[in-house]
């Protein structure tokens, strides 16, 4: 069938010339192609000798001599075949005559570009309409033939030897060749795709995503790259992933004739990206969970922060449980070696809603304690530190594992070469399996996670440990003394703590009196709470030697003077006035203190100061107002005397001792907190415990900056219907005149049971005070919250308890007085001494010691 086609793309690159010769041997047809082959035109070429026309001329003019006789060969009916040079142009005007000799290159109308060339001459017989010999002669630019030679070898090269997979679809979108690296990319021979399309070799969907990119390309012209598709390959089963660009060809005048193509396997590429990809992530998670993990020493809150940072980064569901033991305390909690030990849930997390964790045969909830069974996953990850990983089996859509969860790592926690606990990963359907890499991403979190776990654990004991210790450096919450009424507030300024180095204390003494004690250690945090505990120790041991507040100040300064010293010792670097040198203030405890004793019989109080804020009295229907109470130095100092002052107290007075913490802080001046203090207290009268809340309800208590301690007491004092109180002369017949008003005074009381036994003690201290004291002796009985029993006279020789041999008469008094009463001792007074004995009230519950038992045991 004739088509009218423009020329196809081999005429377009193939210099292809054609020219014919009459019986005359002379050019008598000169085609376009011929002019534009040789740049002569038609009309200087038609009639002349070839020669002339195309091959150049030596020096003379003349044809060069080796070019061949072209007529000759063709006019006798042969076939000939040779290589001409030629120049482009022709022969160049000149002397030697010829056709067009003396003229110009634009009288000729040849060019005279001057390029020389090598043409191959096809020369084929004819015959003319007259039957004459002619010859139709074909020309070749054989250096154009020999550069598309070279370029189809080069193109041949390339495309079969190429690593990259060639491919050319037609304008039908078949295929027309393939290369090898694109038949091996594919899986099958380069014939077997010829006039394939790509729903020959790839899955529906990316074939007719290829397709759509190929008419794309072919319509519009402008390239595609890199359009990731994914199929089999036979023999495989891996799925495969290949790279494909395209661009669309062209024939040499413009014309489309298909669309190449560049197909790469990426599969590895990837698989590599994928890996990679997969590193960055593990890194950002490892970087997070550094991060995020271990802000808090909780325990459960360092729990919940790892699985934050592993839900849903990592996992869909997953759950902490540690040994119930060691967050009890123990070190080794029995089971802990093969995992059967008992274990709490601590934390849980999940993004999807209704899927519990593999682990038991029911779901285990956050705060419940469980155990694994010895020959499950879970128990042999935790008897042998190893990860475990659980697959989900065929079949099993239990409650315990849902029908979602397609793996879990059981992973141990390990600290310290110690298994602490256990945490959970699992996936669920869809999400992409555990590997390697994700295993060992699990174990660096759970690691990761088990020491701040551990730390937290032992942060926990430790500071339950200290705050247990701390807690018993102060008096109970409700502290009683004989008539007063007591109430007690202590805030510490670090809650974590809850204690410092502020302390107060309520003291019984002999004869139902009462020291009430406030000290503030300069410092703060635990140091400060030790040296508060030996210094609260300090004042009860010489508050229980009954010594004056004064003295017991003053013995309190050297105990503290000593405390910054390697084995408490005294520092010889007291000048001249008692102080020390600047050098050494960085190892002294430096404290204040206020110690007031409350006599309810006198109702006076004898207070001494070191350093401290004065107390505050508050009497019925007057405003509050400080004592004057001369301050002193601060324990620690050393050599200091301190003065005493005494202060007569009313019946339904309150008195508040407090440490500066209450009254100063960085908001408001010491004086300014003083006066609001006193205003707080300023009132009409209310319960104790109410006036303490409205004290630090009306304060700034919340400053954090010190500690707070605050004591307050309403002074009730003894009644006078209680106080028994005669002065006997030194003379033998006041022992039997003191049985007789102890036997008078105690029925009064209601106190008949103890009877007895007080008439038997005061007879034996009466007769000591007669055998060993001076001057007249005074006898005082003392009813409160038990029966006090003094007998004071002017010696100065304290009693000593002795054990008497069997073959002794006496010294068997104070032994007795042990025996029988609740509790003894002496003191000294500004005059003498008083010893005293103690009983307890009867209440039903504990009877009266008897006293014949209690003389039979002395022999």
């Amino acid at each position: 069938m004739w088509q009218n086609n423009p020329p196809g793309s081999l005429y377009d690159y193939i210099r292809v010339a054609s020219f014919s010769l009459g019986p005359d041997g002379r050019i008598e047809q000169w085609s376009e192609r011929a002019a534009e082959l040789f740049g002569i035109a038609a009309r200087h070429a038609v009639g002349k000798d070839p020669l002339e026309v195309l091959t150049p001329a030596d020096g003379h003019g003349r044809p060069h001599p080796s070019a061949p006789f072209l007529g000759e060969g063709g006019l006798d009916g042969r076939e000939w075949t040779g290589l001409i040079p030629y120049q482009r142009g022709g022969r160049q005007p000149g002397a030697g005559g010829g056709p067009g000799a003396g003229d110009g290159a634009s009288a000729t109308g040849r060019t005279a570009d001057g390029q020389s060339g090598l043409a191959e001459i096809y020369v084929m017989p004819t015959q003319n309409e007259r039957g004459e010999r002619a010859a139709l002669c074909v020309a070749v630019d054989v250096r154009a033939l020999r550069g598309i030679e070279t370029d189809i070898a080069a193109s041949e090269a390339v495309f079969g030897q190429s690593p990259l997979g060639f491919f050319f679809f037609g304008t039908d979108l078949t295929l027309l060749r393939v290369n090898e690296s694109f038949a091996q990319a594919f899986g099958r021979p380069a014939d077997w795709h010829r006039g394939r399309t790509p729903h020959d070799f790839l899955p529906r969907g990316e074939a007719e995503r290829l397709t759509a990119a190929l008419r794309q390309v072919l319509d519009t012209g402008k390239p595609v790259s890199d359009i990731q598709l994914v199929g089999p390959v036979p023999g495989h089963s891996e799925r495969r992933r290949w790279s494909v660009s395209l661009y669309r060809l062209h024939s040499g005048s413009g014309r489309p004739i298909g669309v190449a193509a560049l197909a790469t396997d990426v599969t590895r590429r990837r698989r590599a990206e994928r890996e990679a990809a997969g590193v960055r992530r593990n890194l950002a998670l490892l970087n997070e969970a550094g991060a995020r993990i271990g802000n808090s020493l909780d325990l459960e809150t360092t729990a919940r922060e790892l699985l934050d940072v592993a839900v849903p980064q990592f996992c869909d569901l997953a759950s902490v449980d540690l040994y119930q033991g060691l967050l009890a305390g123990d070190e080794a909690p029995p089971g802990l070696a093969d995992g059967s030990a008992e274990l709490r849930r601590v934390a849980y997390a999940s993004a999807v809603s209704g899927a519990p964790l593999a682990g038991g045969e029911k779901p285990v909830q956050v705060g419940e304690v469980h155990r694994y069974p010895f020959h499950s996953p879970c128990a042999a990850a935790l008897r042998t530190a190893q990860v475990q990983f659980i697959p989900r089996r065929e079949g099993e859509d239990g409650p315990e594992l849902g029908a979602v969860v397609q793996s879990t790592l059981a992973v141990p926690m390990v600290a310290r070469d110690t298994v602490v606990g256990l945490a959970q990963f699992s996936r669920t359907k869809g999400s992409e399996p555990f590997g390697e890499r994700d295993t060992a991403l699990a174990v660096e979190l759970a690691a990761r996670a088990a020491v701040c776990i551990d730390n937290a654990r032992l942060y926990r004991r430790e500071h339950e440990r200290a705050v247990i210790l701390q807690r018993s450096l102060l008096p109970p919450g409700d502290p009683e003394a004989a008539g007063l009424e007591i109430a007690c507030r202590y805030l510490p300024a670090n809650a974590a703590t809850e204690v410092g180095g502020d302390w107060f204390d309520v003291i019984e003494l002999p004869g139902h009196r009462t020291a009430l004690v406030v000290g503030d250690v300069m410092g703060r945090g635990l140091r400060a709470a030790v040296a508060m505990g030996e210094l609260r120790t300090a004042v009860r041991t010489l508050a229980m030697l009954d010594l004056e507040p004064a003295e017991v100040l003053s013995a309190l300064d050297e105990i503290a003077h000593g405390l910054g010293r390697p084995g408490g010792k005294q520092s010889s670097t007291r000048g001249v006035r008692g102080g020390v040198r600047a050098a050494d203030l960085s190892e002294v405890y430096l404290a204040t203190c206020v110690y007031a004793v409350y006599d309810p019989v006198t109702r006076r109080c004898t207070i001494a100061n070191a350093g401290h804020l004065p107390p505050v009295l508050v009497q019925a229907g007057r405003h509050a107002e400080l004592l004057d109470v001369p301050p002193g130095m601060p324990l620690g100092v050393g050599g200091e005397l301190f003065e005493e002052t005494v202060v007569d107290l009313p019946d339904g007075a309150l008195l508040a001792l407090y440490t500066d913490g209450l009254v100063e802080s960085r908001e408001h001046a010491l004086d300014e907190g003083l006066e609001a203090f006193q205003e707080a207290l300023t009132g009409p009268a209310r319960p104790l415990e109410e006036v303490c809340e409205h004290v630090l309800g009306a304060l700034d208590t919340h400053h954090g900056e010190d500690d707070i301690a605050l004591l307050m007491a309403r002074l009730r004092g003894l009644p006078a219907e209680h106080v028994g109180d005669w002065t006997l002369p030194a003379e033998p017949r006041s022992v039997a005149r003191a049985r007789e008003l102890a036997r008078e005074q105690l029925p009064l009381w209601g106190l008949e049971s103890l009877v007895d036994t007080t008439e038997l003690l005061v007879s034996e201290l009466v007769t000591n005070a007669l055998r060993y004291g001076e001057g007249e002796i005074r006898l005082r009985l003392l009813l409160d919250r038990t029966l006090v029993c003094e007998v004071w006279d002017g010696g100065l020789v304290q009693p000593r308890r002795r054990r008497a041999r069997d073959t002794d008469e006496g010294g068997r008094g104070l032994q007795l007085v042990g025996l029988l009463s609740a509790a003894w001792g002496s003191r000294r007074t500004p005059h003498g001494k008083t010893v005293w004995f103690e009983l307890a009230l009867p209440d039903g519950e504990f009877p009266a010691p008897d006293a014949v038992e209690a003389l039979m045991s002395l022999y």
